[in-house]
């Protein structure tokens, strides 16, 4: 069989990227994890996996959208963070001032995304306002073991409907920490408040059946931390529920906010089954939330909030 020079050279690329390691003490083949990324050709159509030796990485990464099955793979998150200190209001030097949507961290714009073991944070400050460690955009994103920690509008998880799937994390901030129109699904995970505000702030399309699903997860907070809602309705038709949930007493007895506005009462679809815990006493709960029958529950099963994609098997 013969083959042309350029299916040859394709295949020899395609084979080398398999695999890359990043070490920031020069160990490894790149010292940047955003090297690493542009090294991978767009449209690529091999898995490929990012070996990020343990360090802290203080860079902007993106993920572009024509990259993708990639896996960030780090060594623990507490030995591999990857760090900035972006947020809403800060100048570039070309003279654009970021906002919500601009100043994370890291960007996850291509589909088939995995990280394992990754600390994202954003080191911005307590006052810097906005400021996200984390932005998924991509469809079929999953984080196993990883971290995302700041202060307000920690992870967003962006792009109306598509799938995202969070087992092991833990996610720690402020105000409306988790966000997004996304539909997101949360194994296993600690959501932790940093302050008095509000824990979701989910702006799901009245389209989309599943907004951000909490399974097993344990929301605590600071000693001093007392009074958090479970969310707030970004959009009106905003989707969270809380399946099996560890509720710790800084959850407000009401649990939900109508972000100050009545007429969210009535579109918004917020849910809780089978909660524990001192903060998840339902008596004084708003009524225009929703406490699950056994057969609405099932409806919020993982295979049917993610549909064919089964990260949870993998």
């Amino acid at each position: 069989m013969k083959y042309t020079l350029s299916f040859i050279v394709s295949f020899i690329c395609l084979q080398c990227f398999a695999q890359l390691t990043v070490a920031n003490d020069g160990s490894g083949k790149y010292t940047t994890i955003q090297a690493a990324l542009d090294a991978i050709p767009s449209n690529n159509k091999k898995n490929t996996t990012i070996l990020v030796k343990p360090g802290i990485y203080k860079e902007v990464i993106t993920v572009d959208a024509t990259k993708k099955h990639i896996t960030l793979k780090g060594t623990d998150t507490k030995a591999t963070v990857i760090t900035f200190n972006n947020h809403a209001g800060t100048r570039l030097p070309n003279g654009d001032t970021l906002n919500t949507w601009t100043c994370a961290t890291a960007f996850v714009y291509g589909d088939d995304f995995t990280a394992e073991n990754i600390t994202f944070l954003n080191d911005a400050g307590f006052t810097a306002g906005q400021a996200v460690a984390l932005r998924v955009e991509g469809n079929r994103a999953a984080f196993k073991s990883c971290a995302m920690i700041g202060f307000q509008d920690v992870l967003f998880v962006s792009g109306s409907g598509v799938k995202q799937y969070f087992k092991d994390c833990y996610i720690e901030g402020t105000t409306d920490f988790i966000f997004g129109a996304a539909t997101a699904y949360f194994q296993d995970c600690r959501i932790h408040s940093k302050k008095n505000s509000h824990v979701t702030a989910a702006s799901t399309n009245i389209i989309i059946p599943f907004g951000f699903v909490f399974n097993n997860c344990r929301l605590t907070a600071d000693s001093n931390v007392n009074k958090v809602s479970l969310g707030r309705p970004w959009s009106p038709t905003a989707s969270v529920t809380y399946l099996n949930c560890f509720i710790d007493k800084h959850i407000i007895p009401e649990g939900w906010s109508n972000w100050k506005n009545p007429a969210n009462e009535a579109t918004a679809r917020f849910a809780e089954y089978k909660c524990t815990g001192p903060g998840a006493n339902t008596s004084s709960r708003y009524l225009w939330t929703k406490q699950l029958s056994d057969k609405e529950a099932t409806l919020y099963a993982i295979e049917n909030v993610l549909g064919a994609w089964k990260p949870y098997k993998q």
